[in-house]
């Protein structure tokens, strides 16, 4: 018995009439195709909305749409890629009725596009509430580090940059000592020549000028990336110690099906302000007055987490760990309760120390100051209390939001622990899965396209899986 035997190369075969038999009914290019053609692209903002009555006609921009979600959704990012995709696999000639853009019009398309394309994931998470794919009261906030298109070396900072001019100057200093041991030398036993050392030294002063426009740079804006600009330095995957330039997505996603309600791309580090944004983000799409927030210590931020209880949103954070000096002997700052009931915090020796002031740090908190001078002055252990005439205890001024949420931290463990299966899941499947761990754009517009697009890929993804499960084929849902 042989091998399997396929078709012969050159035997004629009559192909399915038109595109359409080459796409199932049940694909998801239709759904793309369904979600992009109801798109109000002038309204979006997209480039080439409207066209001219003179010159080569563009592109729509809702083929070119149809593209990067299809590439978004198979792993091709790069607009070369996308490009021979377009030439070579059927569905996305599908999508693009045999259009074959090339991949600098492909490039310009996601760069031109920033803002529609993030108004376009919004109107999508818009389509999934209309659906009722959303739970709308339980969201679960966390951020995740992706490496940005600037190397590590073309990011700068003053210490790099004061130990760069050091080191050039040194050398500088040892060119010229071997100049002037050259020119003393005779002629033809001095090696390096003196031209060799003058071209050295040519390279190296314009080195140091270009540090030295990084020193001024750097002391006005304390850190400088060269290739992209909104780039900063990060320490990347969680608790790692590896550095690199990255941007830091956030992402609230809802409970009910792990669908992304929106994100916000930032080039801060730490995660600190962004959950009352990421909330009121979430309210209006959803379009509900109240819901439940899940995030982790990250998001600890006072002020953050007072504007979200008065704006309806219950929050659950983890407390972080106490920092700060260690316990030392005598009496420390947890030894003095507070009494909610009376505003007072009683001292170890049983003395009830009053609000007396308010407090602005340098920090800029606020602070309500508790103290009991004439107890403190005849206290018989004020030396194991403090040094100065009487003891100040610093309260912050929401203080009492933060004890309310970290009592309903406590009281619902089991439902805190469901943040990480809900958030980390779409950081998973982006990452871990597709693979997506860098941008390929560059400053903080671009990149926010390009979040917008994986985003929105994800929520394609999940949409159809769904819908599948439920027999449910793309031709039935109501777009």
């Amino acid at each position: 018995m042989g091998y399997k035997v396929g078709v012969d190369k050159q035997q004629l075969s009559l192909l399915p009439a038109c595109l359409d038999d080459y796409v199932p009914e049940n694909h998801i290019c239709r759904l793309i195709s369904m979600f992009t053609r109801q798109l109000d692209i002038a309204g979006l903002g997209y480039r080439y909305a409207e066209v001219k009555r003179t010159g080569s006609p563009p592109y729509d921009p809702r083929m070119m749409l149809n593209l990067y979600i299809y590439g978004y959704l198979h792993r091709v990012r790069s607009s070369r890629r996308l490009r021979d995709e377009a030439a070579r696999n059927v569905e996305v000639m599908w999508l693009l009725d045999d259009l074959r853009p090339d991949d600098k019009t492909i490039c310009n398309f996601r760069k031109d596009n920033s803002t529609a394309l993030y108004e376009t994931f919004r109107m999508f998470s818009r389509m999934c509430r209309e659906l009722g794919l959303y739970g709308g009261s339980l969201l679960a906030t966390d951020s995740s580090k992706f490496r940005a298109n600037n190397s590590l070396k073309n990011n700068y900072n003053q210490t790099v940059v004061h130990n760069e001019l050091s080191r050039i100057d040194k050398r500088i200093r040892g060119y010229m000592q071997a100049l002037e041991e050259a020119d003393a030398a005779e002629e033809g036993e001095a090696e390096p020549s003196a031209d060799d050392i003058k071209a050295a030294m040519e390279r190296l002063k314009r080195r140091k000028d270009k540090y030295e426009e990084l020193d001024s740079r750097t002391a006005a804006e304390g850190e400088v990336s060269t290739v992209d600009p909104d780039a900063r330095l990060m320490r990347s995957g969680g608790d790692s110690r590896v550095l690199n330039t990255c941007y830091n997505v956030h992402t609230v996603v809802d409970s009910k099906h792990h669908l992304i309600v929106d994100f916000e791309v930032s080039n801060c580090a730490n995660d600190a302000g962004k959950l009352k944004p990421l909330s009121d983000k979430a309210k209006d799409i959803l379009e509900v007055q109240s819901l439940t927030n899940l995030a982790d210590a990250g998001y600890y931020f006072g002020y953050d987490i007072t504007a979200c209880e008065q704006s309806g949103v219950s929050c659950l954070v983890a407390k972080p760990s106490p920092g700060g000096p260690k316990k030392v002997e005598g009496f420390n700052r947890p030894d003095f309760i507070y009494d909610a009931e009376k505003d007072v915090y009683t001292c170890p020796c049983k003395k009830e120390l009053r609000y007396r002031s308010n407090r602005k740090h340098i920090s800029g908190r606020e602070y309500r100051v508790y103290s009991n001078t004439p107890a403190c002055t005849k206290c018989h252990k004020k030396s194991d209390c403090t040094s100065y005439r009487y003891r100040e205890v610093l309260r912050l001024s929401y203080q009492d939001v933060l004890d309310r949420v970290d009592e309903r931290t406590r009281k619902n463990k089991a439902l805190y622990r469901k943040r990480q299966e809900i958030v980390e899941h779409p950081f998973g499947t982006i990452k871990a899965v597709w693979g997506y761990r860098q941008f390929l754009c560059r400053t903080r517009p671009k990149v926010s396209a390009e979040t917008a697009l994986a985003c929105m890929a994800y929520n394609f993804r999940r949409v159809f899986n769904i819908f599948a499960a439920n027999g449910v084929t793309p031709a039935m849902i109501p777009v």
